[in-house]
């Protein structure tokens, strides 16, 4: 897995099957988002959705799925399913493609 950090200090990486990328998600939010890309690369996702019955799971997979323009089929978490902080990866995507895509839909400082 090669590792690419981005000026905003998010951690992109290629694996075997496509690129990865840490999130942290904030369920039963207003509104889904972006909201922070953390000093440790993760990106911080909130969600309207509860953490009840894989909801969040289910509504971060539609909302990265719609971020990148991809099919949801494509987006698959690897590992926190049951926890905030998860790895997930986007099957036949580069980081680099990854990384402009979510780069131009976050407006932080």
């Amino acid at each position: 897995m090669t590792k690419r950090k981005s000026p905003k200090g998010s951690d992109f990486r290629n694996s075997k099957t496509g690129a990865a990328i840490t999130v942290r998600v904030i369920p039963r939010a207003s509104k889904n988002e972006i909201v922070d890309i953390l000093q440790d690369g993760t990106i911080k996702i909130r969600l309207s959705s509860p953490p009840v019955d894989g909801r969040a799971n289910h509504a971060l997979i539609e909302f990265l799925a719609d971020l990148l323009d991809v099919s949801r089929s494509r987006i698959e978490i690897v590992a926190g399913t049951k926890s905030r902080n998860k790895l997930v990866t986007i099957l036949d995507m580069d980081a680099i493609t990854v990384e402009k895509q979510i780069l131009s839909k976050f407006h932080g400082d």
